[in-house]
This record gives C-alpha cells, structure tokens and sequence, in this order.
C-alpha cells in the first residue's frame, strides 16, 4: 500500500471517528434533556426503552471507536492493510468496504464457517 492509499484511509477513519464522537455527545445531550418524570408507566416504559436502545448502539460504537484507534496506530507504524491471520495484504476493495478489517477476505469467511459451526 502507498502513501497516497494510507493517506486515503486515514482520512476515511478520522472522519468516521469524528463522526461518531458527535453522535455520541448528541446522545449524551438528548439523554439529559429529554429525562422527565412521565406519570403515565407506559409513557415512562417507552422513554426508557428508547433510551436503552441509543445506550445500546452507542456502546457498539464505543467498541468501533476502539478499533478505528487500533487502525489509525498500524496506519502511523505502516502496519496497515495485512491480515492479522496470514499475513497477507488485505485487498483495497475490502478495505474501502470496511476500512477496520483486520483479516483478508478468506480468513474472515473461515472464522465465520467456524463460528456458525459452534453455534449450530
């Protein structure tokens, strides 16, 4: 991968990161000001269930901020863009597909055999 191809990515994931870090300060807003004390239960019911699903989704995020962190390190040590099963280079299409992938396409589809194998 060239200079020009991590500059790319980098771009990509700083702004997916920062993408993320506004959502996730969207929600802390919203989960402060929309805080009411319904006295209808069912009113309550509804508020706390939205509320648990956007702490839900902010949590997958939370893991994804990890790992556009981990991607931006091997970026900066020229790391970027090898399969951490193989070692071969994960192709570009992948990786504009899902600039986080830590595995060649092969290797993925390996460990997802596997892992429905387990869970059937």
């Amino acid at each position: 991968m060239n200079e020009a191809q991590r500059a790319h990515f980098r771009q990509i994931l700083l702004a997916w990161r920062q993408e993320l870090m506004e959502e996730a300060d969207r929600t802390m807003h919203h989960l402060q000001d929309e805080v009411a004390n319904l006295p209808d239960p069912a009113d309550r019911a509804t508020q706390e269930e939205e509320f648990a699903l956007e702490l839900r989704t902010r949590d997958r995020e939370r893991k994804l901020l990890k790992k556009i962190e981990k991607v931006l390190d091997q970026i900066d040590k020229d790391d970027y863009g090898f399969c951490e099963a193989c070692g071969v280079e994960i192709g570009i299409r992948r990786l504009e597909a899902r600039p986080t992938a830590d595995l060649c396409i092969d290797c993925k589809e390996l460990a997802e055999i596997k892992e429905r194998q387990l869970a059937g």
